[in-house]
């Protein structure tokens, strides 16, 4: 991916700061586009298995679902924690913009598996994560961006966030 001005390539410190990003989410918001091709955002739920890949827990009832199976390509917005001195300024938090490939997890064992690791991290997933509808969706990241603040873009390969 060649940089776009004012973007940069990635480096260290912004690879670090995205996995980090990547890391701490327990939510974004992701982006498709619905039957007539109109994009369409929502919030989900978001967490990372055992290897690092990115896992969604979406609904079988959902607009964002029914779009995924028509239509794989998504993206994610995963904001970073707010800094004590942000004061409230969403501009000012670093953000992290992922372009995935949604892959819906059929595997009965290997949903199994993912769903209980699930529920170590998050228990209060319970509630949702044991209705039949719920499924499990690998991320495949595709590519993306760090928007780490004021003239602090850098653009972000599928291997810059292991």
């Amino acid at each position: 991916m060649t940089p776009i001005a004012p973007h940069q390539a990635a480096d260290e410190a912004a690879r670090t700061q995205a996995a980090d990003i990547l890391r701490d989410a327990a939510s974004a918001v992701l982006a498709v586009l619905d039957v007539q091709g109109w994009p369409m955002t929502s919030r989900i739920a978001l967490q990372r298995d055992g290897g690092g890949a990115v896992l969604a827990m979406l609904s079988g009832l959902a607009l964002h679902t029914a779009a995924l199976r028509r239509d794989p390509r998504a993206a994610l917005l995963i904001d970073a924690a707010a800094a004590p001195d942000a004061r409230a300024i969403a501009l000012a938090r670093a953000r992290l913009s992922l372009q995935v490939e949604a892959v819906e997890i059929t595997d009965h064992d290997e949903d199994g598996a993912l769903r209980a690791g699930w529920l170590a991290r998050d228990p209060r997933a319970a509630v949702y994560a044991r209705l039949q509808d719920f499924r499990l969706w690998r991320m495949q990241v595709k590519g993306g961006m760090l928007n780490a603040g004021f003239g602090r873009a850098s653009l972000l390969r599928p291997g810059d966030l292991s």
